[in-house]
């Protein structure tokens, strides 16, 4: 690995290296890039003492003393190379340039630009054209439709992971606008909103005979998102063929491809004009379509190569601090390992990823393509007391296993072997631990 135009090498964290420069380049360039601490400028890893507490630094540095907010553009992680643990720093390239340093303002002094190897100034009129060609329909911007909005799902997302929210969680997460007022990232995040997913299934390969169409949405984008993946999950038949020496199990699709893609629409789409994406289970595949096109001057081939423009970066914050997204820029390459660019399709306003079934799957889980899929989300059978229970964790989404045991006469061991049922038929999970959560119908 060697220094290129988004590579950069630093040999050690200390008070006198202009970390927030190297930032600043790549942000503004078109690229990003990857900064490495623990590399000399030869490529030979030398490693990081420190390496916790200097991540901890190079976070709140990046944090302070950058603007507009990076916030949802950088990730900061623990990297091993040849042995030897490293810091790197990944920076997407930023929508509201020019990006520059907190001190020095939007200057030549302030903002700096990746050429070839370096971070170089930026010159007066490359600023004001950066700064004349801002993205300013952000969803940041958008004054949400609603200012009456709650946010307890949110909270137990981030109690979950251990981070919880203090009283300052709007500012922090960037959920407010300039003036003050609720954004249109806190409607998406809102315990109740407008906005909703739909997961639709059809007997055959096109779109005449509708079996299902189930609405995952109308609260908190994270809820909604993790309601898409409970249902992918059951709708991912697998096809077993036991060997003399092993069992070997195949489903329709790879289960972590499909998850980052499912992250990645649902993250990237285009909420401005109020369109959510969109899951259609086929006979013989699945399609998932976002709204929106591809940033602005970023090309096809830079898309499949993994390079970084997040259309909504409070979004993608949100979902990486409740490690929903486990590292900037690493979805696409995921994806791309197990399907080819010839499943994804560019419109004028949409994108769409097309992902074939398994042949061996359709092939052998029934002679009929489309008995099979119909079979695999056959409606599991309840009796009263079970559809009693559903019927109240979606009246009450806190309601405990002693209340339902006590509102329906029956010992808390029966419920609790009800609730396994109802787990296991996929009609509902839980968020969050027995104390603070909350179930979630996918029903």
């Amino acid at each position: 690995m060697t220094e290129s135009n988004r590579i950069e090498f630093k040999r050690e964290l200390t008070e006198e290296l202009d970390i927030e420069k190297e930032v600043v380049a790549f942000l503004n360039y078109r690229e990003g890039g990857i900064l490495y601490i623990g590399i000399d400028d030869d490529g030979k890893v030398v490693g990081v003492s420190d390496i916790d507490g200097d991540m901890l630094k190079i976070k709140d540095r990046i944090r302070k003393n950058v603007m507009p907010s990076p916030m949802g553009l950088f990730d900061v992680t623990a990297e091993t190379i040849d042995g030897v643990k490293v810091i790197k720093v990944f920076v997407a390239s930023g929508s509201e340039k020019p990006y520059y340093k907190a001190k020095f303002g939007m200057s030549t002094r302030g903002c700096y630009i990746r050429v070839g190897t370096a971070a170089e100034p930026m010159t007066t009129t490359m600023i004001e054209d950066l700064f004349a060609h801002r993205v300013r329909n952000s969803l940041g911007r958008i004054r949400s439709p609603r200012q009456d909005l709650t946010f307890s799902q949110l909270r137990i997302y981030y109690e979950e992971k251990k981070h919880p929210l203090n009283e300052n969680y709007l500012r922090n997460l960037e959920l407010l606008t300039e003036d003050g007022a609720l954004n249109y990232v806190a409607y998406l995040l809102a315990d109740e909103n407008g906005n909703s997913i739909k997961v639709a299934k059809y007997s055959g390969k096109d779109r005449v005979d509708l079996i299902s169409n189930n609405e995952y949405g109308y609260c908190c984008l994270l809820t909604a998102t993790r309601r898409v993946l409970e249902k992918l999950k059951v709708e991912n038949a697998v096809s077993t063929e036991l060997t003399y020496m092993s069992r070997i199990d195949t489903p329709l699709w790879d289960e972590r491809a499909i998850h980052e893609a499912v992250i990645n629409f649902i993250v990237h789409n285009d909420y401005s004009r109020e369109v959510p994406p969109k899951f259609e289970i086929f006979s013989d595949r699945l399609e998932i379509t976002s709204y929106g096109r591809l940033p602005e001057n970023m090309s096809e081939d830079e898309f499949f190569n993994g390079v970084s423009i997040p259309r909504n970066k409070e979004l993608m914050r949100i979902f990486r601090d409740v490690e929903m997204v486990e590292s900037l820029g690493s979805g696409m390459p995921r994806i791309m390992q197990v399907y080819g660019r010839e499943c994804f399709t560019f419109m004028e306003h949409f994108i769409r990823f097309t992902v074939p079934f398994n042949k061996n799957v359709t092939d052998n889980v029934t002679d009929n393509v489309t008995d099979n899929v119909t079979d695999n989300t056959t409606v599991p059978k309840l009796n009263t007391r079970q559809n009693q229970v559903l019927e109240m964790m979606k009246s009450n989404i806190r309601i405990s296993t002693s209340e339902l045991s006590e509102r329906l006469s029956v010992a808390q061991r029966t419920i609790k072997r009800d609730i396994e049922y109802l787990k296991q038929s996929g009609l509902v999970t839980r968020v969050g631990n027995e104390r603070t959560g909350y179930w979630v119908v996918l029903t």
